[in-house]
């Protein structure tokens, strides 16, 4: 440490009465994470959700994880439900509408005139008819549209926290294997590599 630097590092002591002059770093997004802290983080977000919104799943937080994991690496709701053991596909397209994760296959008919017509407390026989669809259908695509209002109304920010999450994972993964690539060609860099056999 230079003389000035000790003499500003010697002032800021004086005038704030504190004995060290570094402070501790919060991890922030981009931090490497292992494996368990993404876990950790994830099972985190679904705890805090099934606090704060209204679930129909009997799936366990850990179960959601998977389900979470199993959206965002582009799995099918089947793929999901194989992952999981003992669960059905319809059982991780309830799990997942209720962690605000949606596919394009949610909806196979309009959800607006659906919205609207629940709107005006139509019943579900006659939202059926109306659409052209099952009842069944239309009370499961009702909880869609209760979900995606949900999911508006916090902002999405659960979505958003899980895509922070497995974002910051992504990239720690790519940083690691671009490290560890670049190591091996600067080690391997000069080497001849013309051996017969």
């Amino acid at each position: 440490m230079d003389e000035k630097t000790e003499e500003l590092r010697d002032i800021f002591m004086d005038v704030t009465d504190e004995e060290t002059v570094t402070e501790t770093q919060e991890a922030t997004h981009g931090s490497l994470n292992s494996e368990a802290d993404v876990e950790q983080r994830l099972r985190e977000v679904v705890a805090q959700m099934r606090d704060e919104q209204e679930f129909e799943t009997t799936l366990s937080d850990e179960e959601l994880v998977t389900v979470v994991r199993g959206y965002y690496a582009s799995e099918s709701d089947a793929e999901i439900a194989d992952n999981l053991g003992d669960a059905d596909e319809e059982t991780v397209a309830r799990a997942r509408v209720d962690l605000h994760l949606f596919r394009e296959a949610d909806a196979p008919f309009d959800l607006v005139e659906l919205r609207e017509l629940l709107e005006d407390d139509v019943t579900v026989a006659n939202c059926a008819a109306e659409l052209d669809a099952s009842e069944s259908a239309v009370r499961h695509y009702r909880r869609v549209v209760a979900a995606k209002d949900a999911a508006r109304t916090v902002n999405h920010r659960y979505t958003d926290e899980f895509e922070n999450v497995l974002r910051d994972r992504e990239i720690s993964d790519r940083m690691t294997e671009n490290v560890q690539q670049d190591g091996l060609d600067d080690a391997t860099e000069g080497m001849e590599t013309n051996v017969s056999f």
